[in-house]
């Protein structure tokens, strides 16, 4: 995969360039292995294409002007913009998609990819998620 070149504030491209990564891991993969295999392998990915990605990524929930660290990690933070979930299961459940709703919500971040490598067909496995208005 050549490296391409991303307006840092362009989260379209990044999603794009994250779900070709991840479909070049599915392809060569296929599904049924565990999720911190996708997740290397797309980090792996992703660095080939010039993309800064940060694993298990911390995030701290803010309670009544407190910040607590309550364990919450992001699989994936693409350049400091995109949120990537990883899963590998049978079916993306109500639950996984208002995970990605809330990390989205606690981070502040525009936009979210929940990506389910446990498909036949990868295309089926992705869903998007946008926060507010500031993926425009």
């Amino acid at each position: 995969m050549a490296t391409v070149t991303i307006s840092r504030n362009n989260v379209q491209e990044i999603s794009h360039v994250v779900i070709t990564a991840a479909m070049r891991v599915h392809s060569e993969l296929g599904p049924g292995l565990l999720e911190s295999t996708y997740t290397a392998c797309l980090q792996y990915e992703l660095r080939k294409a010039g993309l800064k990605s940060d694993a298990q990524v911390g995030l701290p929930v803010v309670y009544d002007g407190v910040k607590l660290d309550i364990g919450y990690r992001i699989d994936l933070l693409v350049e400091d913009l995109v949120i990537v979930e990883l899963k590998s299961v049978d079916a993306i459940a109500p639950v996984h998609q208002a995970q990605i709703i809330s990390y989205l919500k606690l981070s502040g971040r525009s936009l979210g990819l929940l990506i389910n490598f446990n498909v036949v067909h990868l295309k089926d496995g992705i869903k998007r998620f946008v926060n507010g208005t500031g993926w425009k």
